[in-house]
């Protein structure tokens, strides 16, 4: 593991620790880093915080794996598990914790992941199209593309990737697949390029971008994940307790945005002249909108570039 490689570098790694400070400084806290990833934040969370339990959750056994040697001098406070962000609170009761002071989410793919050529989640790089987090299970890239019908390919080429030629590139696809299946990227990656208009190349980045993405979130399901995910972290917060989100593209940062709003809100009905007790928001948001990483942490770290963050802090307790 190559910490001073600048994909290895945790994003907005001092804003991250100032907002989660609050709740876990001068106490026995417990924290939650939902995708523990490399460790990065982690193990800036244990240094700060001497008394801080961490339960660290990753789907990939081989970021677990290397996290635990990452993060061993810490290992009396650490709790990894291999699993799912969205299975947290069956975690937390297997592991006797009611509640917590802190989660972290960093969503989308890992560095670790990019990194490793044979996963097939760098369009940049020839490889077996599988871009499963956890490679232990599921399906892959190459079965979407090879087995799913011409709509569902086009509406997770639309929903997903929000790309403009879905149903273009959906159609050359079920027609090469009929020849051949497919299996590595560089022939995914040919055909974008041979699919996508020469002027939208121009302007709209890689062809092959959108295409990727979306073929990750359905591999792994991440956008109804985080749909489960978002309202159990939230619940197993403590009143003082702090969540903080890093989303890497749009669709994950609007569930964000809806799960912190619907609970900074008040339920009271309109017209009523005092708030009714028990219908007070629950959540007070921390951040104005989404904060993005300044000019020279993009510049030194470039993951840091699409990042939009979102932090939030329990209030009361849901009724």
């Amino acid at each position: 593991m190559t910490r001073e490689n600048p994909r290895h570098v945790p994003v907005l790694l001092e804003r991250v620790l100032g907002l989660l400070d609050p709740a876990l400084a001068d106490k026995d806290a417990v924290a939650v880093d939902a995708t523990l990833g490399l460790g990065g934040h982690s193990e800036a969370l244990l240094a700060a915080y001497p008394r801080l339990t961490l339960v660290g959750l990753d789907r990939d056994p081989n970021a677990l794996a290397l996290s635990r040697e990452r993060l061993a001098p810490y290992a009396d406070r650490i709790h990894f598990v291999h699993a799912v962000y969205d299975e947290l609170p069956d975690v937390l009761e297997e592991l006797g914790i009611p509640a917590v002071d802190g989660v972290l989410m960093d969503l989308g793919v890992s560095s670790m992941q990019l990194d490793e050529a044979d996963r097939g989640f760098a369009y940049a790089k020839d490889a077996p199209l599988d871009m499963r987090m956890d490679p232990t299970t599921g399906i892959t890239a190459a079965d979407v593309l090879n087995t799913y019908e011409f709509p569902d390919l086009a509406r997770i080429l639309r929903d997903y990737g929000e790309e403009r030629f879905a149903g273009k590139i959906a159609k050359a696809v079920v027609a090469q697949r009929q020849r051949a299946p497919f299996d590595t990227s560089g022939r995914l990656v040919q055909l974008l390029y041979d699919t996508v208009p020469a002027a939208s190349r121009r302007t709209g980045g890689h062809p092959a971008k959108r295409t990727f993405q979306a073929l990750r979130i359905e591999v792994n399901g991440e956008l109804e994940i985080l749909r489960r995910a978002l309202p159990a972290a939230l619940g197993a917060l403590k009143v003082g307790g702090r969540i903080v989100v890093e989303s890497y593209q749009s669709l994950e940062d609007r569930l964000v945005k809806r799960a912190f709003a619907e609970l900074a809100k008040s339920t009271t009905p309109e017209g009523l002249p005092v708030e009714l007790p028990g219908h007070g928001p629950q959540m007070r948001l921390l951040t104005r909108g989404a904060e993005q990483a300044d000019e020279a942490e993009m510049e030194h770290n470039p993951r840091a570039t699409p990042v939009r963050l979102r932090a939030a802090e329990r209030i009361r307790k849901a009724s």
